[in-house]
């Protein structure tokens, strides 16, 4: 019995490393994302009746690529189909199955990386609402339950297994192409890219809503995407100022909260507690990023700024005037008010309470910030500095009616009941 569950255990391993890889071969094959992924499933179902008996093969990944592509062929033999293409797709697959499982494995790593990139790309259309995006990407790319993703954006099994749904419709139906663009058009989609890994990962590292202050799992899974996709692009410089964004904020997760799983604002975190493996990662992959050419890029300038705070031994060492030219340059790539924002909190940092405030007084017009609950958060943190005490516990108690987090909540609510 203890053979059976670790066999079982090697199987759902192989399967989380796997799974992308075998769905995006079978889509180069088959055309179509859903009937992909059944047969990944299929050939799944195949490892867990053989693989107890036989023993995980060498190459495991190969065994999955090869028993998917048969379920297809089995799949297009036996159904009466007049349709030429589809009789064509059957027949290239006969042709592409090697007869053994090495020399599968060699054709597997020869198109996996480029079979796997189509898949992002292909995941992360611009076709698609974000959400759509987030969803179909952690599904496809990520390995994630329906379940999994519902849990992690708070959402119902059922609404995120109809976006999933409605997504894989939408790409057939718009007949987009699975490949990796060109041009302009690559450009654009790299963005896409990369604004869904950027989601999922904020998603992680402040939770929107819930219980939670963070969830690691998701800021874990965008990094790990992070990993895959510099390793298929090594020259874009984003994707490497992305994923130095990722590891260094996350290098702070142990320090963000408290023995409660209370907030820790960043001035008052044990520095101690930060990951230095996860900070040199972050550090390697922004000069890894600028030494490509992207000194202005706006994740590469936000993982700039990232590193300012990672290099600081002491809260007090934290070069913030450098952070608010940063931003400053950030604001000019990207205008939001948020950066603004953001920009104002280093100035308070640098020059004083004083000097900022006008800054965020101004962001209050904007349409953006009407329910920006950290807007209130900061002029509250501002106000209380400035020794105007009970204007500061109104604007705490604003941010904590708009927040939909419960830590966060809590923690505002805290901080206007504060004696001063």
């Amino acid at each position: 019995m203890s053979d059976r569950r670790e066999t079982d255990r090697a199987i759902n391993t192989v399967w989380r490393v796997e799974q992308a890889r075998v769905i995006a071969g079978l889509t180069r094959m088959v055309r179509d994302i859903s009937l992909a992924e059944e047969l990944a499933q299929e050939a799944l179902m195949a490892a867990l009746r053989a693989w107890p008996e036989s023993g995980v093969p060498r190459n495991p990944g190969a065994w999955l690529m090869q028993a998917g592509k048969r379920k297809a062929i089995d799949y297009f033999r036996h159904r009466k189909m007049a349709a030429g293409k589809l009789e064509e797709v059957g027949r290239i697959l006969e042709d592409e199955v090697p007869d053994t499982e090495t020399a599968l494995h060699d054709q597997l790593d020869d198109d996996v990386g480029d079979d796997l990139l189509r898949l992002i790309f292909t995941s992360c259309h611009p076709v698609l609402p974000p959400e759509s995006r987030v969803a179909l990407t952690l599904r496809l790319i990520g390995g994630l339950t329906t379940e999994e993703i519902a849990r992690a954006f708070l959402a119902s099994d059922t609404t995120i297994g109809q976006r999933i749904v409605r997504a894989k419709r939408t790409i057939a139906d718009a007949g987009v192409p699975f490949e990796v663009p060109r041009g302009a058009e690559r450009e654009e989609r790299v963005a896409s890219v990369l604004g869904v890994l950027y989601l999922i990962f904020n998603e992680g590292y402040s939770a929107t809503a819930g219980q939670d202050w963070m969830r690691p799992q998701l800021c874990e899974e965008a990094m790990r995407l992070g990993r895959i996709l510099a390793g298929l692009m090594p020259e874009e410089p984003e994707v490497h100022g992305l994923l130095a964004l990722m590891e260094l904020q996350h290098s702070r997760a142990a320090a963000r909260t408290n023995g409660k799983g209370e907030p820790v604002l960043l001035p008052d975190q044990n520095r101690a507690l930060w990951d230095q493996l996860m900070i040199r990662r972050g550090l390697d992959g922004l000069a890894r990023a600028q030494r490509l050419g992207g000194v202005t890029g706006p994740y590469t300038l936000q993982a700039a700024i990232a590193a300012c705070h990672a290099r600081a031994r002491k809260a007090d060492d934290t070069d913030w005037s450098q952070i608010a030219a940063l931003y400053d340059l950030l604001n000019q790539v990207t205008p939001s008010p948020v950066i603004e924002l953001n920009r104002a909190v280093a100035i308070s940092m640098a020059q004083g309470p004083a000097a900022a405030l006008p800054l965020v007084d101004a962001l209050r017009e904007a349409p953006l910030m009407q329910n920006y609950h950290l807007l209130y958060g900061v002029r509250g943190d501002l106000l209380r500095k400035l020794g105007r005490h009970s204007e500061a516990n109104l604007d705490f108690r604003k941010a904590a009616e708009l927040t939909r987090n419960e830590r966060e909540k809590a923690f505002l609510l805290g901080r206007a009941a504060e004696e001063v």
